[in-house]
């Protein structure tokens, strides 16, 4: 009798029904699978490319390159008049301190929207979030104009300041939905306590909303190391360029473009985003999963 009550508790459970076929199922994973080669097939072909013969390039849709040249990365890296280092090193500047910039500032105004109560509060959080709907090149010619008055234009503060002023709304929403659903009663204890709001911003905000803040700052860091019309506008001076507007001169109308070149350094400039986005994967997708939602 005790034998088959051990083999009744250490059986297995049969899995829960899914309501599906296992045919459906597995049509349904075919054609996942499908989708995701197919999306993922224009990056591995340029992984391949940039390893090819410059002849073989275009000649091939194959993803096996028939003989392994390193000659574009050589090419790529030290081929122009500036070190491609240089342009990944500007890059890096830029989106660490957009980075910086956007977690400071938003979490500042995300806080005084969630928590602190002061005349117009609504207001203003209907007019912050209805700059979502504004197109950035409606803004562009105001901006540009500015900054050529202040002496900014080939510089980087047209793309590093306004990060310092919490001008990403998208941020401030997303930080916004997670600070309201922290409990207040954390506010009115540490306040019983004697703490100002700046303390309960640093010492009891902060610390609970490391999800959503490290989904700011992967974010901040894709769309500012991908950007390619913020520098085209504001750089004029190469030593300057981004990382993207290197990319850009491997590519001439008028003469002989490396596209070689142009294939292996773009493979190299994926690498950091790459790494980013894994170390800090279980964060993002706890800080998208838990936004909005009630603790």
């Amino acid at each position: 009798m005790t034998d088959i009550l051990m083999t009744a508790v250490t059986a297995p459970l049969p899995p829960p029904p899914t309501g599906r076929s296992p045919i459906a199922s597995a049509l349904i994973h075919v054609a996942l699978i499908a989708a995701s080669i197919a999306m993922i097939y224009p990056l591995l072909w340029m992984v391949s490319a940039s390893v090819r013969p410059e002849d073989e390039i275009f000649s091939s849709t194959s993803l096996l390159p028939s003989s392994i040249d390193l000659g574009s990365y050589v090419r790529g890296w030290f081929g122009l008049d500036i070190s491609f280092g240089r342009f990944f090193w500007n890059s890096l500047v830029v989106s660490v301190l957009t980075v910086i910039g956007n977690v400071v500032a938003c979490s500042l105004a995300a806080y005084a929207f969630a928590r602190l109560r002061f005349a117009g509060r609504n207001f203003w959080f209907a007019i912050m979030l209805g700059t979502l709907m504004i197109p950035y090149h409606v803004t562009l010619i105001p901006q540009y104009v500015l900054f050529l008055n202040l002496g900014w234009v080939d510089t980087y503060l047209p793309l590093i300041v306004p990060k310092f002023l919490a001008s990403d709304a998208f941020f401030i929403f997303l930080m916004v939905q997670f600070f309201r659903g922290i409990p207040r009663e954390l506010d009115e204890a540490a306040m019983m306590d004697g703490c100002s709001p700046w303390r309960i911003y640093w010492k009891i905000m902060l610390p609970l909303s490391l999800p959503v803040l490290a989904t700011a700052a992967i974010f901040s860091f894709i769309w500012t190391w991908d950007d390619f019309f913020g520098p085209l506008i504001y750089l004029n001076d190469m030593n300057n360029y981004t990382i993207q507007l290197g990319l850009r001169t491997f590519v001439d109308s008028s003469s002989t473009s490396d596209w070689g070149g142009l294939f292996a350094m773009s493979t190299l400039s994926l690498v950091p985003v790459f790494f980013f986005f894994l170390f800090f994967q279980r964060l993002l997708i706890e800080g998208i999963a838990t936004t909005g939602m009630k603790r």
